[in-house]
Order: structure tokens, then C-alpha cells, then sequence
């Protein structure tokens, strides 16, 4: 296979969004309202991950491309955990893309204490065949669910998907640390982004 020519149009995707995701946040701050979004990331699977995953669940070349739904990846990162939900509904009603599939990890968490809300999309890219709907994923997470991620994800790394049982139990705990985070954090939120926007305002003020 001809790696590069098929996964072309997966950057485009991730380059797209990623414009048009930072494009959302920009308008909050033109408007000096609390954007959701506090960042965004994205990036393209690597060949030897996607080979990997394939491998793990016996996905046939030729399957690859309907199969493995986040060889494109979107992060977004907010605050707050209504962050999350506020996005998802910006997202539904765009119509640049198609959602296929909503998975809300928050409300029904992962074994592993893993929490997130995914949403697998069809993104048209235009190609020089043509147009080609290609699979992404984007993930909306909060600060504190990121951190926890990004941690269990190396520790996977470490162990190749088969990490210590006490260091599973600390993950756990640290798990619902986090979301016990989000949850006195959402409680003065009020707070937190007035003194965000008293920030913002006297931050853009001009000096005489």
C-alpha cells in the first residue's frame, strides 16, 4: 500500500478542523464571551499503529478505512465538564461534516476510569478524484480528563496495553480524583470565568 497517497486526505481532515475547531474559539473571544474550547490538537495515527490495531482486531487491509475510525484524531479541551456538552452541540448542528456516532464516556465511564465524549464523523475532502468522505474522530474532554489520558495512555505504552494490576487500582483512584476536580470546579464556575473575562477586558485595554 502506498501509505502516503492514503493517508493524504486524513491530514487534510485534521488540518481542516483544526482551523475551523481554533476558528470557533476565536469568535468567543472576538464576542469577550467564555469560550468551551480551551485548545485543540489533532494529528494523523501513525502506519505502525494503525498496522498494530488492525492486527489486534482482525481488520483486513481493504476494511481499514471503514474500520479504524480515529486515523484521524481531534482533541478538544475545555474547563468545565457543560464545556463538553456545549460543544457537542455546536458540533450537531455544522454542516461541514456528518456525525455517524455519539460515544459519551462521561456519563457511562470506561472500565479503566477512562472519561470522554467521542464523536466519529464522515468529513467530505475533496480529492483529485473526486470528493471522498473520509472517518475522523473527534474527542472533547476537560482539562483534568486530558492529564488523566495522556498519563494512561503512556503507562499503556509502557506495559503494551498490559498495565500492573496496582498501578490499574492508582490509575483508578486517580481517575475519580480527576472527575471529583471537574465536579468542585464546575461549582464556581461562575467565578472562575468572571475573573477570566475581568482579565480579558483589562488585558485588551490600551495603555495611555
Amino acid at each position: 500500500m502506498n501509505w502516503e497517497a492514503f493517508l493524504a486526505p486524513y491530514v487534510q481532515v485534521v488540518e481542516e478542523l483544526k482551523v475551523k475547531l481554533k476558528g470557533m474559539r476565536a469568535q468567543f473571544e472576538y464576542e469577550s464571551q467564555h469560550s468551551p474550547i480551551e485548545f485543540v490538537t489533532g494529528r494523523v495515527k501513525p502506519v505502525p499503529s494503525i498496522l498494530d490495531k488492525a492486527y489486534q482486531r482482525n481488520i483486513g487491509m481493504e476494511k481499514i478505512e471503514r474500520e479504524i475510525q480515529d486515523i484521524a484524531g481531534m482533541r478538544v479541551v475545555c474547563q468545565f465538564v457543560d464545556d463538553i456538552y456545549a460543544i457537542v452541540e455546536m458540533l450537531r448542528t455544522r454542516n461541514d461534516f456528518t456525525i455517524i456516532e455519539e460515544k459519551d464516556y462521561i456519563e457511562e465511564k470506561k472500565d479503566s476510569g477512562y472519561r470522554s465524549f467521542h464523536l466519529i464523523i464522515e468529513y467530505p475532502v475533496e480529492t483529485i478524484r473526486g470528493e471522498k468522505q473520509v472517518v475522523a474522530e473527534i474527542q472533547i474532554r476537560t482539562l483534568a480528563m486530558n492529564f488523566w489520558a495522556t498519563n494512561e495512555h503512556s503507562l499503556n505504552y509502557k506495559y503494551e496495553g498490559q498495565i500492573p494490576k496496582n498501578i490499574k487500582a492508582r490509575l483508578k483512584r486517580a481517575a475519580e480524583a480527576a472527575f471529583k476536580l471537574d465536579e468542585e470546579m464546575s461549582k464556581i464556575k461562575d467565578e472562575v470565568q468572571e475573573a477570566q473575562r475581568v482579565f480579558h477586558t483589562n488585558k485588551n485595554k490600551p495603555i495611555e
